[in-house]
């Protein structure tokens, strides 16, 4: 072999052995292919329910309110003689006051010097009655009693009006109302002015709630009364809005169809008009019944359902029938059995 074959020979391995070289470096500075990761294992969040055990026990349907003391008898004042001008408020609530006592006065302009005019008039008419009784003149006599009955009527009736201008206790009592008035306000004839109560006789009045339930209370009904959130007594239901009596006072009308009257036997020491007192009035009541909480009972589209919890974690929906509905608890007169576990929401 020539000497140029041979060397054209080496370079052929040389570049062949590089090559091989580069391969073998370039293989190594690669990363090398990691494999995918395997995605974690999740477990599945398990829910969590609020549950009540079905009980036995016993339920109650009530009445609930807040009353205050009042009179058996008040007396609403009023003028009835015509309105006028407030002249001054003589009293104000929580006063006593005895019959003829002025409560408030209204202006008489210059009625009282008219009255002294007629007094001064009818004094002198008298005057000459009886000069003409003393004379003996009969025809004089007869003219001399009209006047002086003249002047007597006018007086009397002036006086009436002027007496009319000052509102007065009719009744001993304690003042439980005063319209608000103040000096030169006008008032109107058999306007409300002044509420005079006897404290000596007091009834317990609550305002219901406008519930279906009050229907169901009757006169006699016992009622549970706590006084100053410790004193505690019953009393006895002596009037419903379906037992007042009837009347055309619009106004009393109107509050009868609210109110329920509760008498109270010996009140605590210290009760006056206004003390106030939690009334709670027992409808009915039953004993050893299925009751569960009034939250747990669900309803859609006629449906009366609860949901029970069972097996741990399974929910059935379950169609029961109710009786007595308490404040917090309802009665179950079907479809559950005691030990039973609702769902809440």
């Amino acid at each position: 072999m020539s000497f140029r074959a041979k060397r054209i020979n080496r370079i052929a391995v040389v570049a062949a052995a590089m090559a091989a070289a580069l391969s073998l470096a370039g293989c190594s500075l690669l990363p090398a292919e990691e494999e995918p990761l395997k995605p974690p294992l999740v477990k599945p969040p398990q829910e969590n329910y609020r549950t009540v055990e079905v009980v036995k026990g016993r339920i109650t349907q009530e009445i609930r309110g807040n009353g205050t003391l009042e009179s058996y008898f008040t007396d609403s004042m009023q003028f009835k003689a015509g309105g006028g001008i407030v002249k001054e408020v003589l009293v104000k609530a929580g006063d006593t006051v005895k019959i003829g006592d002025p409560l408030i006065s209204l202006d008489t302009g210059d009625m009282d010097i008219e009255l002294k005019q007629l007094e001064l008039n009818m004094t002198k008419s008298n005057q000459a009655l009886k000069a003409a009784k003393q004379n003996g003149d009969s025809e004089g006599l007869r003219v001399a009693q009209l006047q002086y009955d003249i002047d007597r009527l006018r007086y009397e009736r002036l006086e009436a009006a002027l007496d009319g201008k000052l509102l007065k206790a009719e009744m001993d009592g304690q003042v439980t109302y005063v319209a608000e008035l103040k000096e030169g306000d006008p008032v109107r004839e058999f306007d409300t002015l002044v509420v005079v109560a006897d404290p000596g006789k007091l009834r317990l009045a609550f305002q219901t709630d406008g519930s279906p339930d009050v229907s169901l209370v009757s006169v006699g009904a016992k009622a549970e009364l706590v006084f100053d959130g410790n004193v505690e007594l019953v009393g006895e239901v002596a009037q419903t809005p379906s037992s007042a009596p009837f009347t055309e006072d619009a106004i009393a009308k109107e509050r009868n169809s609210k109110m329920i009257f509760v008498e109270v036997g010996k009140l605590p020491e210290g009760a006056e008009i206004g003390t106030r007192a939690d009334v709670k009035v027992l409808l009915q009541e039953r004993n050893d019944v299925i009751i569960i909480p009034r939250s747990g009972l669900r309803s859609y589209l006629g449906r009366t359902f609860v949901r029970i919890l069972e097996e741990g974690d399974k929910i059935r929906e379950v169609d029961v029938e109710t009786g007595i509905k308490g404040s917090t608890d309802i009665e179950i007169t079907k479809g559950l059995e005691e030990g039973m576990l609702i769902v809440l929401p």
